[in-house]
């Protein structure tokens, strides 16, 4: 009992302090074991790939502990078991405690905090981390065995992808955590770019795996400059074939950076006017007046001017009032005065923005120019004030006693024509 305890504890040690471990392979190297180096090696030579049988660091752990129990025999033994035994019982209990223990409590650490980050990140990495103490136990396990060198070769690759693999789950399970939680701030906070955070989402994580494959396929021995220059060709072709939607894509990235609108917002894009309902990679869905769907290009919506017309910060009115040419210049003016009082008496209407002043001789009528401006955006509220406005001008100018004008021309006839039409004659 008191050998199976250091044998747990020391191999709890050597786990932890992975990255400081530094250690010389087994003095004792058997023939079998040289013989598949060399025989790699010349593989490798063959096929253009690397040398993956060099020692790695968790082969360095298992010959620091088979050289603690002083275990050099070329073949499987008895002990050479029992420390592979040891070594998945030790990623199984590690696992359990992660598990069932370790994580738990990170989570209520987290619920105890004010920020909503950690409430993601820790549930994410739990299989991850999980995952990689068992894979770590196996390996490492195998490793304890003397196997056949293609054995030897097969559990060298396969922990290299093993390991790679879990690394990037990790990785990627955080990443996606992170992308989440600032898609959640982006919606709080009210942000434009709140609506492209899917694909933004999508086309971050599909970066990352192709990173992440390269990377794998790398760490196997593999030229990875071959792959991707064989990866620009096909790029080049498929580029000439799908210029349109690489247009619409980075229409799509320019819309999500100078974040022009929004979804439900109502904007005039060219001669379409209304609400819009999608953002997507390739075209963005504006719901017209009549509610008739327009499905446009994000290349023609990156191009064209968009009004958005939800953006107000206020509404403007500009009128011209015509009142005919009976008006005495007294009474012209007490309108002019009636009209402004009007618009300062209104509490919905900005005093700094009020301006009537009678501004033209027109042909048929006398001008007065009515300007002013709402304190609020609103375009129904903005409506009921321009209608309260003009009920109130129409009254006024029916209490002075005035008219309004409405285009008129007098014909001045002269002659015989003149005359004889006059006369009823000809």
């Amino acid at each position: 009992m008191k050998h199976f305890f250091r044998l747990w504890f020391t191999t709890l040690a050597l786990l932890i302090s992975t990255l400081g471990a530094v250690a010389q392979p087994a003095a004792t190297t058997a023939a079998d074991v040289a013989e598949a180096t060399r025989t790699a090696a010349a593989a490798a030579v063959a096929t253009g790939r690397a040398d993956v049988r060099t020692p790695d660091l968790l082969e360095h752990i298992v010959d620091v502990i088979l050289r603690l129990f002083n275990v050099t025999s070329s073949g499987n033994t008895a002990t050479h078991y029992v420390i592979s035994a040891v070594f998945l019982v030790c990623a199984i209990l590690l696992r359990r405690f992660l598990t069932t223990i370790f994580f738990n409590q990170l989570k209520k650490l987290a619920a105890k905090t004010a920020t909503t980050l950690d409430d993601k990140l820790f549930p994410a990495m739990e299989s991850p981390v999980a995952t990689f103490v068992m894979v770590t136990g196996i390996f490492a396990a195998l490793k304890v065995l003397k196997l056949s060198a293609t054995a030897d070769h097969s559990i060298a690759a396969g922990s290299t992808v093993a390991f790679s693999l879990v690394m990037f789950w990790g990785l990627l399970r955080a990443f996606d955590a992170i992308i989440d939680h600032a898609a959640e701030l982006a919606k709080e906070k009210q942000m434009g770019i709140a609506a492209f955070m899917p694909w933004i989402k999508k086309s971050l994580i599909a970066v990352f795996v192709v990173v992440g494959t390269l990377m794998t396929v790398q760490s196997l021995g593999y030229n990875v400059s071959t792959i991707l220059q064989g990866l620009g060709i096909g790029g080049l072709a498929f580029a000439l074939a799908a210029q349109d939607t690489i247009a619409n894509l980075f229409g799509s990235i320019v819309v999500a950076i100078d974040q022009p609108f929004k979804i439900g917002e109502t904007v005039k894009i060219g001669a379409h006017t209304g609400t819009v309902e999608d953002i997507g990679l390739r075209s963005t869905k504006i719901r017209l007046v009549d509610k008739s769907l327009v499905v446009m290009p994000n290349k023609m919506v990156s191009s064209e001017a968009i009004v958005n017309l939800s953006r107000f910060t206020q509404r403007r009115v500009e009128q011209v009032i015509g009142l005919t040419y009976d008006t005495t210049p007294d009474q012209l003016a007490a309108i002019v005065e009636d009209f402004r009082g009007i618009l300062s008496a209104e509490l919905e209407i900005d005093p700094t923005s009020v301006m009537v002043f009678f501004r033209d001789l027109s042909a048929s009528s006398l001008d007065v120019w009515v300007v002013y401006a709402s304190r609020e955006a609103d375009f129904q509220k903005g409506l009921a004030l321009r209608q309260r406005v003009n009920l109130a001008i129409m009254r006024a100018v029916a209490a002075r006693r005035l008219s309004f004008a409405f285009p008129t021309s007098v014909m001045h006839l002269e002659g015989p024509v003149a005359k004889a039409l006059v006369s009823g004659k000809g």
